[in-house]
């Protein structure tokens, strides 16, 4: 078995962080809906969006790469896969295809790794069910199996444990037998990744929009266009924060007016005494020395939990981050792994309920931890060792694959140490 090992470093540098993969999801999924051929240009391509790709190819679709694009014709149309569709470790391919799915008169099996069918799809399942989709799943987890057709009219989703479910009906409503009215049932977490479905919907041609109860969606389908996916901001927060830790740090290609939610990366920075510098499409963090405690809402914002916790541990007080149960159903549980990864390095932590309090330590102390093939874990670990007396090793699985290929060349290349062995 091989380990990776970061061994902290100085930070200085300029990178580019992947592009998003909550829009290339989406982009390359709509343009399969389109019915025609579309190009997506800066696409990120990764273990989770070659599962989405792979996964309306099974549909009907052509997908090929060009250059450092992807084009999608679905001109044939789509129809219910052959076989069993396995989206590996990507959950949002899982959830986002299943809604597709049920636009199709035949049956869909869909499944995944270990992790995947641990995931809860009760919540979307129960809405399917109730619009006349025939569904079955283990115990309202995947494998599932669906067929349609989605009926349309009213339907109701739980918004209280993932926007993916709802993100799903938003996007399969626009085929379905009659217009959509999608009533959202209690507060939707995690509600800017349901804003960018909304906003790529309306680019894609959808007639949706959002009112009081949650969402009114014709039923025209999609059309067909060219589209750019931009740079990530969750991606970003991992260079951003060794600046805060290390140096100074530099990402570009970032769109100021992006709906991602994790864009408030740099008001946290802000928040936590960081000099943060906006410039156009850069974001500069430099770091001031000891980070301040602060307390932060990740209701909103659940993929930066882990990196925000790093930040924190060796911040100057007690900080607590809160507003967000729905980590413990991430590729792993968030929380609990966190916590884990933070105390095996020395610092202060408690889970709660919806997120953790840290009591922030002078310098972690470094060590081995467990990262469970969670990418923003593992990620959020390297960082940590910016902050910590000895070295962070982990095992060396490839997991950032999921969403930053090429991440510990990134983090070499702005200055921190990296080795790998065989133990």
């Amino acid at each position: 078995m091989t380990d990776i090992t970061f061994n902290g470093g100085k930070v200085s540098g300029t990178v580019t962080p992947p592009s998003s993969k909550s829009f290339t999801h989406r982009a390359i999924i709509l343009a399969a809906l389109s019915g025609g051929r579309c190009r997506i240009d800066n696409p990120l391509i990764s273990f989770d969006t070659e599962a989405t790709m792979d996964a309306v190819r099974s549909m009907g679709a052509d997908v090929s790469k060009d250059g450092g694009s992807v084009i999608v014709d679905a001109s044939a149309g789509l129809h219910a896969p052959s076989g069993t569709i396995d989206v590996l470790n990507s959950g949002t391919t899982l959830r986002l295809m299943t809604g597709v799915a049920s636009t199709f008169g035949s049956e869909t099996e869909l499944t995944g790794d270990e992790s995947i069918r641990k995931r809860p799809m009760g919540p979307l399942l129960d809405a399917l069910a109730l619009n006349g989709v025939v569904c079955s799943s283990s115990d309202g987890r995947p494998p599932v199996r669906v067929r349609g057709p989605l009926k349309g009219g009213r339907m109701e989703i739980d918004g209280g444990m993932s926007s993916q479910f709802v993100s799903s009906i938003m996007i399969s409503a626009p085929l379905a037998q009659s217009p959509v009215d999608i009533h959202v049932v209690g507060e939707l977490v995690s509600k800017p990744y349901a804003d960018i479905t909304l906003s790529m919907m309306k680019r894609f041609g959808a007639d949706i929009e959002e009112i009081g109860y949650g969402y009114h969606v014709g039923s025209k389908g999609y059309t067909p266009i060219d589209y750019s996916v931009p740079s990530d901001y969750s991606s970003a927060a991992f260079p951003l924060v060794a600046g805060a830790l290390g140096g100074e740090a530099t990402v570009r290609n970032m769109d100021p007016e992006s709906k991602q939610g994790d864009k408030r990366i740099a008001d946290i920075l802000e928040d936590a005494g960081m000099n943060v510098i906006r410039e156009k499409d850069t974001i500069t963090c430099i770091g001031t020395g000891r980070p301040k405690a602060i307390d932060v809402d990740m209701s909103d914002i659940p993929d930066l939990f882990p990196i925000v916790s790093v930040l924190l541990s060796t911040a100057n007080g007690e900080s607590r981050l809160y507003g967000a149960p729905h980590l413990r159903f991430k590729e792993s549980d968030r929380i609990q792994l966190t916590t884990d990864m933070i105390s095996a390095l020395g610092g202060d932590i408690t889970g709660t309920d919806d997120g953790c309090v840290i009591r922030g330590v002078e310098r972690l102390k470094g060590g081995r931890i467990e990262h469970a093939g969670d990418h923003r874990m593992m990620m959020s670990a390297a960082i940590a060792s910016l902050v910590s007396e000895g070295p962070v090793s982990m095992e060396d699985d490839a997991c950032w694959n999921v969403s930053y290929p090429g991440f510990p060349e990134q983090m070499i290349s702005l200055g921190m140490r990296c080795d790998r062995c065989t133990r």
